[in-house]
């Protein structure tokens, strides 16, 4: 009985905090309602430029590392292919659907060591700036092998360099 009662509290207490860490996530998506829908992914992509196995870490407001975006699944850390096209970026995302950006919708791109509760060391992970309709968002992926960090990096730049910039007023 004496460790029954600090275990019951303990439970009670855990049950509180993830009540209140669901209530903080749907608040967010609905603050986020007006965020644009994602792109479609092509029917038809171009073979790849470059790809590579890591981890999708989040999509956050651009230069706000911690405001992460909810909405269509967005702010969900998973495993993830990114492979690079002539069209745009596709992050193949295991459990959370893919998210597909077009050439001409791509700002930038950077490296960076965190965002969104994710820190590794230097340079550690490859952030996508783009624009879903009239916001900027920043997108962090992580590869797997370090090496394939540069080569998408490069591809990256190319990519962006070589790609008409989309109208920020239209969101095309």
């Amino acid at each position: 009985m004496d460790k029954l009662l600090p275990g019951l509290a303990m439970l009670a207490f855990a049950v509180v905090v993830f009540a209140l860490l669901a209530i903080g996530w749907r608040n967010r998506m609905r603050r986020q309602s007006d965020v644009d829908a994602l792109p479609e992914v092509p029917a038809e992509l171009s073979a790849p430029l470059a790809a590579a196995d890591g981890q999708y870490v989040a999509s956050t407001t651009a230069g706000d590392w911690l405001d992460r975006i909810a909405v269509h699944n967005l702010g969900i850390r998973t495993n993830a292919e990114l492979s690079v096209h002539a069209e745009g970026v596709l992050f193949e995302r295991s459990g959370a659907g893919p998210v597909f950006i077009p050439a001409g919708q791509l700002t930038g791109v950077r490296q960076d060591s965190g965002m969104a509760g994710k820190f590794v060391e230097k340079d550690g992970l490859l952030v996508l700036s783009w624009m879903l309709g009239s916001r900027e968002l920043d997108s962090g992926f992580r590869t797997r092998r370090a090496e394939d960090k540069t080569t998408l990096l490069t591809t990256l730049q190319d990519l962006i360099s070589a790609a008409p910039q989309a109208d920020a007023d239209s969101g095309k």
